[in-house]
């Protein structure tokens, strides 16, 4: 029985939330917002699959190389640290 009280005052708290972003207008301007955001989407030009392909094998092996170099910059700095002290 308290587990019934305790999703009544949720769905309570809901509806007038609900009915508070109702006159105040935020509801209209969420729509407003999601409708022009279709529209811009529309407007976009999407990648082909082989671009998107291209563009992520390009963006792997860059990753690589930074990862290469980091290595290979932090094994020279330790070896360096290693031969000072």
């Amino acid at each position: 029985m308290n587990n019934n009280y305790f999703i009544y005052i949720w769905i309570a708290i809901a509806v007038v939330a609900f009915a508070i972003l109702w006159k105040q207008g935020q509801l209209l301007r969420l729509s407003n917002y999601i409708q022009e955001t279709r529209e811009e989407l529309k407007k976009c030009t999407w990648p082909t699959w082989a671009e998107l392909k291209g563009s992520t094998l390009v963006v792997m092996i860059c990753i690589a190389l930074i990862a290469i170099f980091t290595i290979v910059v932090d094994f020279v700095f330790a070896s360096f640290v290693r031969w000072v002290s």
